[in-house]
């Protein structure tokens, strides 16, 4: 509903532009740049089944490039679809564990990622600052107000997620201390059997967790696969503007606004920035492209990257987990003979 909504008011903004418009510049538009674009929004998805994967791999439970892929588009439909993005890491988690990794391991893999996620986004932010030293000052004052303080929250972010990951405690502490709290007011039974799980998964966390931080070349490498997955998505509107005859000399400006534009709707508590990054590419890229292609860019480009990509990571999530529970189900009535 609030996809369509945001759809709408900026169709609404632009009076000139219907959705049959849209269309007829869609087709109109160079489609060797157009399908670029829709290519690196599925790369986007793809680094961070790789960033995943490779540190599955790294806490030693193997090679799992396919799996990785279902973590990855659980994480990006679930994130999408809730507020600040709380759903994604908890999807991931549970198709994780069903497919037998630890919940302590699926936890710190997913804590780390997060991490280089954040910084990722971070140093893109200081890239697009030595692309386009004027990039910020572009922007309206609002804008450059949601995005400072995205840049301050994002920083936050990663020093207290840096804190968590070295820190096991900060996570199954609490959890220990709500395990004993329902247990005294009669809401579970067995907080003995709880308390040794939760014991288990904490073991499980914190090997993984050194493993992960005593080696600097699986930080190296899932920092480095976060940066080009971030970037995959951030260039979306450079081909995109690129597709509809914008010029090539003002194509690095694009892409240093849209770092800009991402640190400044990321920490916003709203699935998938809805709303707030409509208003800030528009606000950004007017001043370059003008406020009609602005429009069409940021239309375009929104319904690649976030609406086609989670539709289409909902499917394949679903149709696994479809196919997981068919297989699971076939399993146990073979079992049962």
């Amino acid at each position: 509903m609030l996809a369509v909504l945001t759809v709408r008011i900026v169709l609404k903004q632009n009076s000139e532009m219907s959705f049959a418009e849209l269309m007829d510049i869609i087709g109109n538009s160079n489609k060797r740049y157009m399908l670029a674009a829709v290519f690196f929004s599925a790369m986007y998805v793809i680094f961070e089944a790789f960033a995943i994967s490779c540190i599955i791999k790294r806490s030693g439970y193997g090679k799992v490039p396919l799996k990785g892929l279902i973590y990855s588009t659980s994480d990006v439909y679930f994130s999408a679809i809730t507020p600040s993005s709380t759903g994604g890491q908890p999807a991931s988690i549970f198709f994780m564990m069903r497919d037998g990794i630890p919940g302590g391991i699926a936890t710190a893999t997913l804590i780390l990622n997060l991490f280089m996620y954040t910084l990722s986004i971070i140093t893109l932010g200081f890239v697009s600052i030595v692309i386009e030293p004027n990039a910020f000052q572009a922007f309206s004052t609002f804008s450059r107000v949601l995005i400072i303080i995205g840049f301050t929250a994002l920083s936050l972010l990663s020093v207290l997620i840096s804190v968590v990951l070295r820190n096991d405690s900060l996570i199954f502490e609490p959890l220990k201390g709500l395990v004993n709290r329902l247990h005294k007011i009669n809401i579970i039974r067995n907080k003995e059997g709880r308390i040794s799980k939760l014991e288990k998964m904490r073991n499980d966390y914190r090997r993984c967790s050194d493993i992960i931080s005593n080696s600097r070349s699986i930080l190296l490498y899932s920092f480095l696969l976060n940066l080009v997955q971030r970037a995959s998505q951030i260039i979306v509107p450079v081909l995109v503007y690129r597709s509809l005859g914008g010029e090539r000399s003002h194509m690095l400006s694009v892409f240093a606004k849209q770092c800009l534009i991402t640190i400044g709707y990321n920490y916003v508590p709203v699935p998938g920035g809805m709303g707030i990054s409509d208003y800030l590419m528009i606000d950004g890229f007017t001043d370059v492209m003008g406020e009609s292609m602005a429009f069409t860019v940021e239309l375009i480009s929104r319904g690649i990257t976030f609406y086609i990509c989670v539709a289409v990571s909902g499917l394949i999530t679903l149709a696994w987990h479809l196919w997981k529970s068919r297989v699971s189900g076939g399993v146990q009535k073979e079992e049962s003979k």
